[in-house]
C-alpha cells in the first residue's frame, strides 16, 4: 500500500500511509484506537474506496471494487466480531455463497470432504457437521481461518484475534498462524497486547492519528513501541496509589447458582480493589451478574454495609449503590444510538424528569461534569456513543455509575479492546474512585493487570472459589496454581 489517503467529510482518516508486507510474513499493525488501523484494512479489503494512493499485490497494481473482489484476489479479513451464521454447520459456513453443487443439488459430500481436509491441515479437531453456535469462541475463530484458507487467501488480516481466548487457546492459534506463515501466506495481525508481538510477529508498523510513524522489528522494546504509538513516554501503565482501606462495604456468603457457581464467599472494603482471577468459564463474570441481580441465585446471602439485602434485579442493585461495568460494553453497557449525555444519565433518568418530560439542561450539565472529570474525548455531548473509541465508550459507562453515586463498582474486563494509552486512563479512574472510598471488584483475564491493580485476589476454578491471595504476595504462578484446581 503506497501513499494511501482516505478522506471522509471533514475528517482526514488516513494521510499518505505506506504499508509493505512480505510473502510469508506476520506483520503486526499497532496503534491507539482512532489511529487508522481499521480504516486502512477496510481500504485493503475493498470495504472503503481510497481517496488516493496505490495498492500492489505480488508487484501488480490492483484497484479493489468491493470486498468480494478482494476475496477473489486472495485478501481475507477475520474480524474481531465473527462473520458467521451460527445456525449453520461448519462446512456450510466455510462454503457459504460458494457451495459445491451437482446439477441443482448441493454436493454435501464434496463440501464435507474439502472441509475435513482443511481442518486436518490446520490440526483443528471439530466435525464439519457441527453447528457453529455449539462451538467455543476459539473454535469459531478456527472456522473463520478455515474459511480464509478455503478461498486460498494469500493475505489474511486478523483483528484482535486473541481478545476472548484463554492462554492455551492463544498458543493453539499462534501455532496455526505460524503454519500459515510456513505455507507462504502473509498475515496482518492487529493487536493491543504488546506481549503477543514478540511471540508471533516479524515486523511492526505503527500508526498514529492516521499517519504511519515507523516500521520496526517485532523484537523492539515494548516501551519504545508504546512511545511510538502515543507520541510520548508512558512511564507507568499501572499508576501507583496509596489508599487507606476502610470498613467492609460488600460481603457475600455461600453464594450459589445451580451448575454455575457454588458456595462463594468473600468481602470487599471501602477503597479496596478486589481482583477476581480464573480461566475463561471459571465463573468470574457469573459472580458479578448474580450479585448485580442479572441472574438469579440459588442460595446465599448478600450484605451491604453489614446489612443483609435482597437483590432480585439490577434495579435493586442500583438502589443499594452497586454499579456494573460489563464485559461487553456495546451489548450490555451502552445504548449505542443514543448520545453521550443520554447514556450517562440512563441509570438516573428519573432525576431529570419534570412533568413527564426530560429536563435536558440539567442532564447535559451533569454529563458535562463527568466528561471533564474523566476526560472523555467527544466532539460534543450530542455525539452518538457508537462513534466514540473503545476507551471513551468505557468512560461513558463508568460515568453512568458515577452519576448514580455508586459506592460499589464491578469492572468486568475493563480494558478489553482498549489501546495502551486509554488503559492507563481507565486505571487512573479506578484509582481515583478507590481514593474516594469506592469498593471495587475487578475481573480480568490478563494476569499482569490483576496483579498490578488488586489489593487482594480471589481465584475461581469451575465455579468454585479455590484461593484468596494478598496482593503483595501474589504471583502469576500462585494464581495459575489455584485457577487449575478443581478441574476434571
Amino acid at each position: 500500500m503506497k501513499n494511501i489517503t482516505k478522506q471522509f467529510p471533514g475528517v482526514l482518516a488516513l494521510d499518505n500511509v505506506d504499508l509493505e508486507v512480505k510473502k510469508g510474513e506476520i506483520h503486526v499493525l499497532l496503534g491507539e484506537n482512532g489511529a487508522g488501523k481499521s480504516t486502512l484494512m477496510k481500504v485493503l479489503t475493498g470495504a472503503y474506496q481510497k481517496s488516493s494512493g496505490k495498492i500492489f499485490l505480488n508487484g501488480k497494481e490492483i484497484n479493489l471494487e468491493n470486498p468480494r473482489h478482494a476475496m477473489d484476489l486472495g485478501i481475507s479479513m477475520i474480524y474481531q466480531e465473527f462473520n458467521l451464521a451460527p445456525h449453520l454447520t461448519v462446512q456450510e459456513n466455510i462454503f457459504l455463497g460458494r457451495e459445491s453443487s451437482s446439477n441443482i443439488l448441493l454436493d454435501d459430500k464434496e463440501m464435507y470432504r474439502q472441509t475435513r481436509k482443511i481442518l486436518d491441515r490446520l490440526n483443528v479437531n471439530i466435525s464439519p457437521k457441527e453447528k457453529v453456535k455449539n462451538l467455543s469462541v476459539a473454535y469459531q475463530q478456527m472456522v473463520e481461518i478455515a474459511k480464509a484458507v478455503s478461498i486460498n487467501a494469500q493475505v489474511i488480516i486478523m483483528d484482535e484475534p486473541t481478545a476472548a481466548l484463554t492462554a492455551e487457546e492463544k498458543n493453539i492459534l499462534f501455532d496455526i498462524i505460524r503454519q500459515l506463515k510456513s505455507e507462504g501466506r502473509s498475515i496482518i495481525y492487529i493487536s493491543h497486547l504488546l506481549e503477543e508481538i514478540k511471540q508471533v510477529g516479524d515486523q511492526v508498523t505503527i500508526l498514529r492519528d492516521g499517519r504511519k510513524i515507523d516500521t520496526v522489528a517485532a523484537s523492539t522494546d515494548p516501551d519504545r513501541l508504546i512511545e511510538l504509538m502515543v507520541g510520548r513516554e508512558i512511564k507507568e501503565l499501572y499508576p501507583k496509589r496509596n489508599v487507606k482501606i476502610g470498613s467492609e462495604k460488600l460481603r457475600v456468603e455461600n453464594l450459589s447458582r445451580r451448575n454455575v457457581i457454588s458456595k462463594v464467599s468473600f468481602s470487599v472494603r471501602e477503597g479496596e480493589i478486589l481482583g477476581i482471577a480464573g480461566l475463561v468459564g471459571s465463573g468470574r463474570t457469573e459472580i458479578l451478574r448474580a450479585i448485580f441481580g442479572v441472574d438469579p441465585i440459588t442460595t446465599g446471602k448478600i450484605y451491604v454495609d453489614n446489612k443483609e439485602v435482597k437483590i432480585n434485579s439490577p434495579k435493586d442493585a442500583i438502589e443499594y449503590g452497586i454499579g456494573l461495568v460489563p464485559e461487553s460494553r456495546k451489548e450490555q453497557g451502552l445504548a449505542l444510538d443514543l448520545a453521550v449525555d443520554e447514556n450517562i444519565s440512563l441509570s438516573t433518568l428519573d432525576n431529570y424528569i419534570r412533568h413527564g418530560l426530560i429536563y435536558k439542561q440539567e442532564e447535559r450539565r451533569i454529563a458535562a461534569k463527568y466528561k471533564d472529570e474523566l476526560k472523555i474525548k467527544t466532539p460534543s455531548l450530542n455525539q452518538k456513543v457508537k462513534f466514540l473509541s473503545g476507551g471513551n465508550q468505557q468512560k461513558v459507562v463508568i460515568s453512568k455509575w458515577l452519576c448514580s453515586k455508586s459506592e460499589i463498582l464491578f469492572f468486568d474486563e475493563p480494558t478489553r479492546g482498549i489501546d495502551v494509552g486509554a488503559k492507563r486512563e481507565i486505571f487512573k479512574v479506578m484509582n481515583m474512585l478507590a481514593e474516594q472510598g469506592t469498593a471495587i471488584i475487578m475481573v480480568s483475564s490478563y494476569l499482569p493487570e490483576i496483579l498490578a491493580m488488586s489489593d487482594r485476589i480471589v481465584v475461581m476454578s469451575n465455579g468454585v472459589m479455590t484461593g484468596e491471595i494478598d496482593g503483595s504476595e501474589a504471583t502469576q504462578e500462585k494464581i495459575m496454581k489455584y485457577a487449575t484446581r478443581n478441574m476434571s
